[in-house]
């Protein structure tokens, strides 16, 4: 079996390293190419990059190796990884690469592949990948990677961003701040959001190739939400390092997260009509309050497992609207499949100009209810529902949670750990649940 390359968001580690040393770079870039179907005819790359040190190296030898397998190559710098995926449905273009490692710090970086549909790369596709890097029977040039040849398209990707708000109607002239966390959204959200006429207050937009993230941005959102508070704006968005997700912070400073955005997109969509199949989707981390008021509000929530990927697979599957992650990943299918956070908060500032709500209320009907998250070492993996003990007190606590709460366990994906989460009405019972599954866990596993 191939060594595995590619994780829940692409090939991701630390830059010089492999699989992101110059030599592996150079063949993923050719087996992406090399994997394509011949009868599509000849293949086009665009490639595109946030603003970590390590991009530009990494893009040479992406697209070098991409070449050598007959490819066509050119590179637009630095963008958002949706506008790379924009790209890649709307135009020539036939394949889609984003050298970024998103939230992560500058050290890591990766590799998201998009198909000329705009979707991230299967996982059957990525296993294709991964098992042409470690044929051996094949051979690639060593010679020096020369430059890409760069273009021009931030146009095209804005003009397509306003068509989702070509009007701010009463909110044109208030005050906005932006933090584009030192990384891709650099190039294109203050000028968006200035042409829109909000009145923008900006954070996070002096990249040096190593403060991408750094105390800035969707996961350090502190920042953001005092500057709203302190400048008297009608809110913030922080995105991160790559652009495909977005947090935000109300008029008072109070951060709103991915489950409130979906709700009130969701809500928004439905009025007009829009919401395909009254349903959302969300991965299995997204709080059950999210799914009580969407299922008040008379629309369903469907879960995947962790990673924004399997929530476009979903929404794909069934023809959905709206899906997204609580981190902040959200995916409009009428605009992208994928997430974008631009388009986030166009959308967010949409609903607040149809409805003529403060973003404080629109986000107070999402009531997050409280979450324990307990780890558990373990020695083995089992399955929790064979061993009688764990399984029993599982039952029983699910039982009690009685479709006001949520109980998820399962194995981490990178460490020997049980996580038992617990969602609930009351912090200190379900605290109390969810160390009572861990102990049988650590009686029968540990």
């Amino acid at each position: 079996m191939a060594p595995r390359l590619f994780g829940t968001d692409g090939v991701r580690g630390t830059a010089g390293v492999a699989p992101l040393d110059p030599p592996t770079v150079r063949r993923i870039g050719a087996a992406i190419v090399k994997v394509q179907d011949p009868g599509e005819g000849p293949v086009s790359l665009l490639i595109g990059r946030d603003t970590r040190e390590s991009g530009e190296w990494i893009e040479r030898e992406l697209a070098h190796g991409a070449r050598l397998m007959g490819a066509t190559v050119e590179t637009v710098g630095v963008l958002p990884t949706p506008a790379i995926a924009y790209f890649a449905k709307g135009t020539d273009v036939s394949l889609g690469a984003v050298i970024s490692a998103s939230h992560n710090p500058f050290e890591d970086n990766g590799i998201k592949v998009f198909s000329g549909a705009g979707h991230k790369f299967t996982e059957e596709r990525e296993r294709e990948v991964e098992q042409a890097v470690a044929d051996l029977s094949w051979h690639i040039d060593e010679h020096a990677a020369p430059a890409v040849a760069e273009v021009d398209r931030r146009a095209l990707y804005l003009a397509h961003l306003r068509d989702m708000l070509p009007d701010p109607g009463s909110l044109r002239g208030a005050r906005l701040v932006v933090d584009c966390a030192n990384g891709a959204t650099t190039t294109v959200a203050p000028g968006l959001f200035e042409s829109l006429g909000f009145d923008v207050t900006l954070i996070g937009t002096e990249p040096d190739g190593r403060n991408i993230n750094r105390g800035v941005g969707s996961t350090h959102p502190r920042e953001m939400a005092e500057t709203v508070t302190r400048v008297g704006a009608i809110g913030g968005v922080a995105f991160d390092g790559d652009g495909d997700r977005a947090i935000f912070a109300d008029e008072c400073g109070h951060v709103v997260d991915g489950d409130a955005i979906m709700l009130m997109c969701a809500k928004q969509l439905r009025a007009e009509g829009r919401l395909r199949g009254d349903t959302v989707v969300a991965t299995v981390m997204s709080n059950i309050g999210l799914e009580i008021a969407l299922r008040d509000a008379g629309i369903a929530l469907r879960r995947t497992q962790v990673g924004d990927k399997y929530v476009m697979e979903e929404l794909l599957r069934d023809g959905f609207s709206l899906g997204g992650e609580q981190s902040g990943h959200v995916i409009f299918t009428d605009y992208l499949f994928t997430g974008d956070g631009l388009a986030t908060a166009l959308a967010v500032l949409g609903v607040m100009a149809k409805t003529s709500r403060r973003l404080s209320a629109l986000a107070a009907e999402m009531v997050a209810y409280p979450q324990v998250l307990v780890n558990v070492r373990v020695s083995e993996r089992r399955d929790l529902t064979t061993i009688p003990p764990v399984a029993s007190v599982m039952k029983d606590v699910e039982a009690k949670l009685s479709g006001h709460g949520r109980l998820l366990v399962r194995y981490s994906g990178t460490e020997p750990l049980v996580r038992i989460m617990l969602e609930g009405r009351d912090r200190e019972e379900i605290a109390g649940w969810a160390n009572e599954i861990a102990e049988k866990v650590k009686t029968e596993l540990g």
